[in-house]
């Protein structure tokens, strides 16, 4: 157990080395003490982390969803939910407390919020910036990844948390939505998302776009796929 106040980069070093012998392709760690604390469950932190899309699977995607993207969005949700399971025992383990958060497919709250998104403890941990589509965008992979994360007590190192987009001009996002559900106005803190992003508008054009296909209609993907983040991984 870490004495109080004392930050453990030791235990930083083996939260990362643990998540991404299991699969993580990114690894963050995040200060939550300026979010509520019920918000936090009173926890002051939380290592944030992301599974990688299956880059053949996100490439067949720039015009539409696919069975394939249905499968991979369910299949890799599980495996964040048995990452964050694993990660939580792992604490616990080390003298710390820990509360796994569980990814879901599952219907969302009729204003389509929930208390503590895993984006918002992404930006605290510097993964990446919330983008004109409202998901994360990593300079790594754009938005094509899976993100989940764990709340915790212990006292790891944490990084500087990313505060406004880094989208610059790329208006690309915005002008291929199906539901015109992004506005076109750059993230910051604070924002709330109604300010550049219709969540309602997406979901209807996420069903506009996947019911023809007999698939789920909370998926759509052509932002995830067509990002200029995403379209440089997959070249490399």
């Amino acid at each position: 157990m870490t004495e109080a106040g004392v930050t453990d980069p030791e235990l930083r070093g083996a939260i990362e080395a643990f998540l991404t012998s299991r699969g993580a392709a990114l690894v963050g760690f995040a200060d939550l003490t300026v979010l509520a604390e019920d918000v936090r469950k009173g926890f002051p932190r939380a290592v944030s982390f992301a599974i990688r899309l299956t880059p053949s699977i996100v490439a067949g995607i720039k015009d539409g969803p696919t069975e394939e993207y249905a499968q991979e969005y369910t299949r890799r949700n599980k495996e964040l939910n048995v990452l964050a399971d694993s990660l939580a025992k792992f604490l616990e383990e080390k003298g710390h407390r820990a509360a796994p958060h569980t990814s879901t497919t599952e219907k969302l709250p009729d204003d389509l919020i929930t208390p503590l998104p895993q984006k918002t403890v992404a930006t605290r941990a510097g993964l990446g910036w919330i983008g004109k589509c409202a998901l994360l965008i990593t300079p790594q992979y754009g938005p094509a990844i899976r993100l989940n994360y764990v709340l915790t007590d212990a006292l790891f190192p944490t990084a500087m948390p990313v505060t406004e987009s880094r989208c610059k001009d790329c208006h690309i996002c915005v002008d291929i939505c199906p539901g015109k559900a992004p506005s076109g106005k750059h993230w910051k803190v604070g924002m709330k998302r109604e300010e550049f992003f219709d969540a309602q508008a997406c979901q209807k054009g996420m069903e506009k776009v996947s019911a023809p296909k007999g698939l789920s209609k909370h998926i759509c993907g052509k932002c995830v796929a067509n990002c200029p983040h995403t379209l440089k991984s997959l070249k490399a």
